[in-house]
């Protein structure tokens, strides 16, 4: 799966959990490794201007997706999904930064909400009525939930490991075996 990011908003993000959780994402609604995804992190103005032009409405706002033309359907129980480019996110940290403020988290964690509901929309999802809204926002849930807890056993597990590997360098079984010539 190809995920590209720029960032052009000037903003000190960590790109690669962005990435991170974008492919998580898509693994998770089970969408083709050959799939491709294209992510900008803009300005407020860009994302003002962006908002603008193709939804006609005043000022910036946190996340926009633009789906491929080329793709009627990209939800994970239509029929017959097949490997594309999905299309373009948008996210922009400084309108961003405000809302993980009034929300209680971090910036991150914003940026990764707004990643996994930017890519739920480029897979079809929408929350224009009160029905879609709840699945929708039900899968972002989880799946967010999803990401942290593997994000918290990965980080487990390299702990463990970095404990193992101290304890057998500690009894001296951390080194290759000689061999009969040394």
């Amino acid at each position: 799966m190809s995920i590209e990011i720029a960032n052009e908003s000037g903003a000190d993000v960590d790109e690669e959990s962005i990435i991170s959780v974008a492919r998580f994402t898509l693994d998770r609604m089970e969408v083709s490794p050959l799939a491709e995804l294209s992510m900008a992190l803009v300005t407020l103005d860009n994302m003002a201007e962006l908002h603008e032009r193709y939804m006609d409405l005043p000022g910036p706002t946190d996340v926009m997706a633009f789906p491929m033309d080329e793709l009627d359907t990209r939800r994970p129980d239509a029929p017959e999904a097949s490997p594309a480019l999905l299309g373009d996110i948008v996210l922009c940290p400084d309108f961003a930064k405000e809302q993980s403020r009034k929300a209680g988290h971090s910036l991150i964690d914003e940026l990764h909400l707004l990643t996994v509901h930017g890519v739920l929309h480029l897979l079809g999802y929408d929350h224009a009525e009160p029905e879609e809204e709840r699945e929708m926002f039900a899968l972002q849930q989880r799946i967010l939930a999803d990401y942290q807890d593997a994000v918290v056993e990965t980080r487990r597990r390299n702990a463990q490991r970095n404990a193992d590997e101290r304890l057998l360098g500690i009894v001296g079984l951390d080194e290759p075996p000689r061999s009969a010539d040394a």
